[in-house]
């Protein structure tokens, strides 16, 4: 999520309204406007920040032959917030809110914005959402005097030091939290970027892990993770490093420090093995390269070959699953290069079909673009008919 140039927007999460899950009460009152994005059209549901949230009794994370839909979340730079969408197939998505944020990066956000959005469900049935703290035109905004928090010549582009965390059991009520990695990690004083957060769950440790990109100082981007609180409010462990292209001690020219960069992580168990996508731009323009591990956080082997179709710049790679196949997966991507959301489809993690750029391609939405840095979960059947039901989506379910 290095890049300041394409829209990199949290999806934010959306109201689920159904019998299918237990959710919380529904408030006597409405929800404070301060806890959604405005909306200038007719009033919609409102989802809500609460202090805390109760698993329901029968919370459980649905088997693959329950599962009916998609869920994507995404953000964009003009706005610096969180957007939604669902879809059927997997291919044709819907905005809920006709492409505009769910959630206000204002109201979630240390730095009045948010980007990177990534969305994953625990198996306590529970939807786990996390974003990068950072808005890159802060300055300009009026949210700070300067235009990054810090220096650049001493923490490099961006310099944040926060990350958002957000848990739903319902997609209506959410906790909420802007974890600072130096104030709870006093040896990362000296943070200096803590960017794309993704969560997964360790079955060894029986945890939420997450990870990320962190440098220290302006040092070179390599990918980190830790152990969250099961409020998924802070991490409870220090961030361990898990990859990175090793580089010399010392100074490092800024050459051989952009060589050296791996940004955004996505890692998917698929059988018994991890699949870790990541961004790097060792040959000069930045794509997607891939590595298989049998652990979880350690072992992923330097692969340093693209698998992406692209030939410009791409980066926050995202692999989801089509239901109903043996072992089709598809690797989305922010085509940065082409101002755009790229797809491919593989069966055996070898060979890439191109699906080509959102809208252009096989993958489309009936009501927005040009989305950016986003990612895809799945949803039961239930529960996209409760999204559509509540959000008055037009979107064919057949």
């Amino acid at each position: 999520m290095k890049n300041l140039r394409l829209p990199c927007l949290f999806a934010t999460l959306v109201a689920l309204a159904g019998p299918a899950r237990a959710a919380a009460p529904a408030p006597a009152a409405p929800p404070p406007a301060a806890s959604v994005a405005s909306q200038t059209a007719a009033p919609i549901p409102r989802m809500e920040l609460v202090a805390a949230i109760e698993k329901p009794k029968d919370a459980h994370a649905p088997a693959e032959k329950d599962l009916g839909g998609y869920l994507m979340v995404y953000f964009k730079d003009q706005t610096h917030s969180a957007y939604l969408a669902i879809s059927r197939d997997g291919k044709t998505f819907a905005d809920i809110n006709g492409g505009q944020p769910v959630f206000n990066g204002s109201d979630l956000a240390e730095q009045k914005g948010v980007r990177d959005p990534h969305i994953a469900r625990g198996p306590d049935g529970a939807f786990y959402l996390s974003m990068t703290d950072l808005h890159t035109n802060g300055q300009r905004a009026g949210s700070r005097t300067t235009q990054w928090e810090r220096p650049e010549a001493q923490y490099g582009w961006g310099n944040n030091r926060a990350l958002v965390l957000m848990k739903s059991y319902d997609l209506v009520h959410w906790t909420h939290t802007s974890f600072r990695l130096d104030k709870a990690f006093p040896e990362l004083a000296e943070i200096g970027c803590c960017w794309a957060p993704q969560t997964i769950f360790d079955e060894v440790k029986g945890k939420m892990m997450i990870y990320f990109t962190m440098k220290i100082g302006r040092g070179v981007d390599d990918l980190y993770y830790a152990y969250t609180d099961d409020a998924f409010t802070k991490m409870e462990t220090k961030p361990v490093r898990y990859f990175w292209f090793p580089y010399p001690d010392g100074p490092l020219s800024d050459d051989v420090r952009n060589a050296h960069h791996v940004i955004d992580g996505d890692i998917t168990k698929v059988g018994d093995k991890f699949h870790l996508f990541y961004s790097s731009k060792e040959s000069g323009t930045p794509g997607i390269e891939h590595s298989v591990s049998d652990k979880i956080n350690s072992g992923y082997p330097i692969v340093q070959k693209r698998v992406d179709p692209e030939t410009r710049s791409s980066e926050a790679p995202n692999l989801f699953k089509r239901l109903g196949t043996a072992g089709t997966y598809v690797l989305m991507y922010d085509a940065y290069g082409s101002g755009n959301m790229g797809f491919a489809e593989t069966t055996d993690f070898v060979t890439y079909r191109n699906l080509g750029l959102f809208n252009a391609g096989e993958v489309k939405g009936t009501n927005f673009n040009a989305p950016k840095h986003g990612a895809v979960t799945h949803l039961t059947l239930d529960e996209l008919k409760a999204l559509k039901a509540r959000w008055n989506v037009d979107l064919s379910l057949d």
